[in-house]
C-alpha cells in the first residue's frame, strides 16, 4: 500500500528524517517507536504533506505522491490526528463533526450517525463546546473528525499524551473497531507501549530519523525496547 523509501527532510535547513525507509501492507497496523527528538511526529507530517521530503519516495499504491500537498493526500484517503488533537473550540462537538463533514478534502463523508456507532461517549457530550471537553474526550473528538472523511490509511500521533488510561483504553478499542469495521490502515507513533503492542503487529524502532530495529508486540513490553 505505501512505501517509503530513503525520506530525508525536516524543518529548514534542520534535518530530522535521514533516509528513512519502509513499507505498510493494506490493512496494516503498524508502530513507531522512539525515545523524543527522534523524528517520530516528523515522519508523520512528511507523510502528510504538511511538512516538505527533501529526498527520498513515498509511494501509495506505487505512484509517488512526495510532491503532493496535504489536502491532495487526503483526498487520496490520508487522515491525520495530530498530538492534543485539533478542531474548534468555539463549536460544539457536533458542529466540530459536521465540519469536518463538509471541507473539500472530506472525500465520501460519513454521516454523525456513522461517527457515533465508532466513538459512543462523544454521542451524549454533541451540544457541548469542545472548549468544554476534557483531554481525552478533546482527543476522542479529533479522532473522529478524522474518521468524518473515511480515510483509508490513519497517521496517528501521540494520541494518549496526557490522556488518563481509561480514555487511553476507549481510544484503543475505537481503534480496533475502526480497523475492524474499516479495514483502514494505521501508523501508529506513541510513547505508550502498552497502548501500541494492544494494537500494532509490528513496531519500527526510529533513532535519529532512521529506522534502526523492528519490534514484535511483545518486544513492545520489555526493558530492551530501545535497545539496538
Amino acid at each position: 500500500m505505501l512505501k517509503v523509501e530513503r525520506l530525508s527532510g525536516g524543518y529548514g535547513k534542520t534535518r530530522v528524517l535521514r533516509g528513512l525507509s519502509f513499507d505498510l501492507a493494506a490493512q496494516e497496523i503498524l508502530g513507531i517507536v522512539g525515545l523524543n527528538g527522534m523524528g517520530k511526529t516528523t515522519l508523520l507530517k512528511t507523510i502528510m504533506g504538511l511538512l516538505p521530503a527533501e529526498d527520498g519516495k513515498i509511494r501509495l499504491d506505487g505512484v509517488a505522491i512526495e510532491g503532493l500537498p496535504a489536502h491532495r493526500r487526503s483526498r487520496m484517503g490520508f487522515g491525520y490526528t495530530p498530538q492534543g488533537g485539533a478542531g474548534f473550540p468555539g463549536l460544539t462537538v457536533k458542529e466540530n463533526l459536521l465540519l469536518a463533514g463538509m471541507m473539500p478534502c472530506a472525500g465520501h463523508a460519513k454521516s454523525l450517525n456513522e461517527i457515533m456507532s465508532f466513538f459512543p461517549r462523544l454521542e451524549r457530550l454533541l451540544n457541548r463546546p469542545s472548549a468544554a471537553l476534557s483531554g481525552g474526550e478533546r482527543q476522542l473528538l479529533a479522532l473522529a473528525r478524522t474518521m468524518v472523511g473515511s480515510p483509508r490509511l490513519l497517521l496517528l500521533d501521540e494520541l494518549t499524551e496526557g490522556i488518563q488510561p481509561s480514555v487511553t483504553d476507549e481510544i484503543a478499542e475505537c481503534l480496533l473497531l475502526i480497523h475492524r469495521l474499516e479495514r483502514t490502515a494505521m501508523i501508529i507513533a506513541d510513547q505508550d507501549l502498552s497502548f501500541l503492542a494492544s494494537l500494532v503487529g509490528r513496531a519500527l524502532l526510529v533513532q535519529k530519523g532512521e529506522v534502526v530495529a523492528q519490534r514484535s508486540p511483545a518486544d513492545l513490553l520489555t526493558d530492551t525496547v530501545f535497545d539496538t
